[in-house]
């Protein structure tokens, strides 16, 4: 006996049933994110002032003075770190989602995959004492270099990984072009594959910038903090240097009132920066239409 096809209203029916579970299961994931953007902008907005973005920390009695502070050298520092991280990591992570992708059958995928996968599931805080035994103790100082080594070792993963699923997107059809031509493989995926990956490149890099941008533990072994701007630009990588995440943390676990407030302050910053880096992928990946 054959059975009834479902009426339209049916489908109807059903179909508004799955979008209402889709909008609720978004208001469900939104609406945490969007109490905790607030808590964190009320306690913190009215640390945001000129001097916040042009004065340095000091010292705690300026604070219980009242007298003007700042995260300007943190919010430099930060991006120092960061952006060393970043150089650090991408050829590291983009040599090694090419040979995931483009040489499958090497034998030292197996492994290069194990180590990956480690590296992705290690603590932070352990990859900053990695970063803590290779530049700190040969260096003898903290440094905004070893932090910038200590981020990169959170990026690589991500970053592998994302060259990988972005230049397996492009068609092999591609490759059999250029190598049809008499091009070496390497230069096939050098000036053919790479550059048409490029938009998932890209994404992948900001992604894993704004993943390590928020991490504190790490920079502790390593970057370890200042309350003032270096007395020499070298200072900001061969010396310590401050961090929002790692300012953050001391700030909320400090005994004055107004430091807190800052600490809120920084996370504001902190907050939209990463907020930031995420619409920037946003856009880089937006499809044109013309």
């Amino acid at each position: 006996m054959i059975k009834p096809k479902k009426t339209l209203k049916q489908r109807n029916i059903k179909d508004r049933f799955m979008v209402s579970l889709l909008v609720l299961s978004t208001v469900v994931v939104l609406v945490p994110l969007l109490i905790i953007i607030a808590y964190v902008i009320i306690n913190g907005v009215s640390a945001l002032n000129w001097e916040f973005f042009t004065e340095e920390l000091g010292s705690p009695s300026r604070a219980m003075q009242g007298r003007p502070t700042g995260l300007i050298h943190t919010m430099i520092g930060t991006a120092v770190v960061d952006f060393l991280a970043l150089i650090i990591s991408i050829p590291v992570g983009l040599g090694a989602g090419i040979m995931l992708s483009e040489y499958p059958d090497h034998k030292l995928n197996p492994y290069l995959r194990i180590i990956n996968d480690t590296l992705n599931g290690m603590p932070a805080i352990l990859k900053g004492l990695l970063a803590f035994a290779l530049i700190v103790k040969p260096m003898g100082t903290f440094s905004g270099l070893s932090g910038g080594f200590a981020l990169a070792f959170v990026m690589i993963p991500i970053i592998a990984r994302s060259t990988e699923s972005a230049l397996m997107s492009i068609p092999w059809t591609i490759r059999e072009a250029g190598l049809a031509i008499g091009l070496p493989r390497w230069r096939v995926v050098m000036s053919t594959i790479v550059p048409a990956a490029k938009t998932g490149l890209v994404t992948g890099f900001l992604i894993a910038f704004a993943r390590a941008a928020g991490e504190a533990a790490p920079l502790m072994f390593t970057s370890f903090g200042n309350n003032y701007f270096p007395r020499h630009w070298t200072g900001m990588i061969f010396g310590p240097v401050d961090t929002l995440p790692q300012r953050l943390y001391s700030l909320a676990i400090s005994p004055y009132k107004e430091w807190h407030a800052m600490g809120w302050a920084a996370g504001i910053v902190l907050l939209f920066f990463v907020i930031a880096i995420f619409f920037t992928a946003r856009l880089l990946t937006r499809k044109k239409v013309y």
